[in-house]
């Protein structure tokens, strides 16, 4: 069974792997009161990550290895996530007399009935939701199925990196959780639709959140490495020298309204596409807020130029807003990358809630 909905409450680490990073988040819990204990993030060599899945196993586990070299923590169980066209998540209904292993049993027998894959492929968890108000003495629950494949590099990398993958996420309900931290961090309402922009540097995902439950996902291959290139391009720098460029904020005088601005612009009207998309394949005509998330996210000028586009009110993703940071932790590094550990933040606190 795929390891999503283990409920055992404990210290984890959250390890987000995406197409151009990984990142590694440790938070601990006194009442209601979270903490930072450790963080620090590796770049991914080009090819390594391909659109969330992974390529080449050996050099994601050395990074990981480096990580944990980095950030010295005890703590060896970790929680990871999956996504993409490989991951099915769906509710079913079922006989609420039915303990757990009957209910993995029928699971088991009517997979084909659920998932577009053969048994042999997949890995499958499940988790009861609550009483069915269509049909009397039936229960709802949520199925996930993910393709062996993706889940098994996950373990894998992360045992060469010397840590357990204890959970393995599907990354809609880990945005789930961070959503639900976010709101008690910047005081957000969690009540209506809501639209997480979780802007990589190769893929951008939309989160659509009604209530603080998913409804709606969709990747598009378009991120902040648009920016980079741009500034390749214009200025004749290598990746390297752009990247040092944008942190250090070095850059002639033209950057803003040559370089900058157009990529607003560009970024403001996929982001717009993209909810125009869900808009037309959904009940919904508007969402009530809209979180950026994700590398470029706090692009200077960006959340006000989408909310003028699509006057709706949009913030930058905080989630360590009332946080205690540790001595261990780099404060400036943590300011500068907190937008981008939404996903990191919904794994690391994966063991102190349920769901």
């Amino acid at each position: 069974m795929l390891n999503i909905f283990n409920k055992r409450s404990r210290n984890l680490l959250g390890i987000d792997i995406s197409s151009s990073s990984i990142k590694l988040l440790e938070l601990s819990k006194q009442g209601d009161k979270y903490k930072v204990e450790h963080y620090a993030s590796r770049p991914l060599p080009v090819g390594a990550v391909v659109e969330k899945n992974i390529a080449n196993v050996e050099v994601v586990g050395e990074e990981i290895q480096k990580l944990a070299t980095l950030v010295k923590t005890k703590t060896t169980g970790a929680a990871v996530a999956v996504s993409g066209a490989s991951v099915i998540a769906k509710t079913i209904e079922m006989n609420a007399s039915l303990s757990d292993l009957e209910m993995e049993n029928q699971i088991t027998v009517e997979a084909d009935q659920y998932i577009p894959y053969s048994l042999d492929e997949v890995a499958i968890d499940f988790e009861r939701q609550r009483p069915s108000k269509k049909n009397e003495g039936m229960v709802e629950v949520l199925l996930g199925a993910c393709k062996k494949e993706n889940v098994e590099m996950r373990v894998d990398a992360l045992q060469m990196g010397g840590f357990e993958a204890v959970v393995v996420d599907i990354e809609a309900y880990a945005m789930e959780r961070a959503f639900r931290l976010l709101c008690e961090q910047m005081d957000l309402n969690p009540e209506g639709v809501v639209a997480i922009m979780d802007i990589g540097a190769i893929m951008t995902t939309i989160y659509i959140l009604k209530n603080g439950t998913s409804i709606y996902t969709r990747e598009q291959v378009f991120g902040g490495a648009r920016l980079s290139s741009a500034i390749q391009s214009r200025y004749g720098l290598s990746p390297v020298e752009a990247e040092a460029a944008i942190i250090s904020g070095e850059l002639p005088q033209s950057y803003e309204a040559d370089v900058l601005d157009p990529f607003k612009e560009e970024l403001t009207e996929q982001l717009s596409r993209s909810l125009q998309f869900f808009f037309s394949s959904s009940q919904y005509n508007d969402v009530d807020l809209i979180v950026l998330a994700g590398g470029s996210a706090s692009t200077k000028g960006l959340a006000q130029m989408m909310q003028e586009a699509l006057s709706t009110r949009t913030v930058v993703a905080d989630p360590f807003a009332k946080m205690t940071i540790g001595a261990r932790v780099n404060k400036t590094q943590l300011k500068n990358d907190a937008a981008s550990l939404l996903m990191a933040c919904g794994l690391a606190i994966r063991g102190y809630m349920s769901g």
